[in-house]
């Protein structure tokens, strides 16, 4: 954002070129993140672990309807990602712990302000 436009919106700093051509959208990294994120339990996961580190088996508890397999699935991208990590502790068994990394503690920000906005907006939306 520019000095001069400090009150547009960072997303409308910059023109888009009419029609926005399908390779700019593929390679924007704003459409990168919500594929990433906009399945139906990144978010929730994120938003767990944002409170506390979480056992395997607590986060499964927490989150009513996740298969085990999808859990599973869900944490392995997080981690390839980058937002979660994983921590094995030399136990027997051995206790796998996950948490947010540096990276996922500063998605919180932009999803609580998204999550506020949805909620005060709930009411407007068409459904």
């Amino acid at each position: 954002m520019s000095g001069t436009h400090t009150d547009v919106p960072s997303v409308l700093a910059h023109t888009l070129p009419r029609p926005v051509p399908q390779v700019e959208v593929e390679a924007c990294p704003v459409t990168d993140v919500f594929r990433r994120l906009g399945d139906r339990w990144s978010m929730l996961v994120i938003i767990l672990l944002g409170g506390r580190a979480h056992r395997y088996n607590d986060l499964h508890r927490a989150i009513e309807g996740i298969s085990q397999r999808m859990l599973t699935r869900t944490l392995r991208t997080l981690e390839t990602d980058g937002l979660v990590h994983r921590e094995v502790h030399p136990t027997v068994p051995p206790q796998v712990e996950y948490s947010l990394t540096e990276l996922g503690r500063s998605l919180l920000t932009p999803v609580s302000a998204l999550a506020d906005w949805s909620v005060a907006n709930a009411d407007k939306l068409n459904r």
